[in-house]
């Protein structure tokens, strides 16, 4: 697993967390569950205490902190407006900003690097961890 930027890290998350089985995400559910502290939610303070290990995995992303509370709501928008403008054909970068430019190619890479090197056209492969 390589090492990411912050920001680029958080956008990567959404992406692979995006493709991946949520049901058992739930905040609502984990926290019923007893959980938030074991998946180090970030909106918890004391569970933020706890020694940092991996919580959750997908192909080459990995988090310490619950995805839930990790990602943010900047990296859900690109990745929705990513992945709608490659469903209308628009690959063009005409109007974009220069953060939301370098967003998409980052999404690019890893949907290609989750395709196996080829051109992605569906959701990334792999299993969930």
């Amino acid at each position: 697993m390589r090492t990411v930027g912050r920001r680029k890290k958080k956008l990567i998350v959404a992406l692979h967390f995006q493709f991946s089985n949520q049901a058992g995400w739930e905040c609502a559910t984990c926290r019923k569950a007893g959980l938030e502290t074991k998946r180090r939610c970030g909106w918890i303070a004391r569970a933020l205490e706890t020694p940092e290990r991996v919580v959750w995995a997908r192909n080459n992303a990995a988090t310490t902190i619950c995805p839930r509370s990790f990602i943010t709501a900047q990296s859900m928008a690109w990745l929705e407006e990513y992945l709608v403008r490659r469903k209308l054909g628009q690959r063009g970068i005409d109007g974009l900003g220069a953060r939301e430019v370098e967003a998409f190619l980052i999404l690019e890479h890893e949907l290609t690097q989750a395709n196996g090197g080829t051109t992605a056209a569906a959701a990334p492969r792999g299993r969930n961890v």
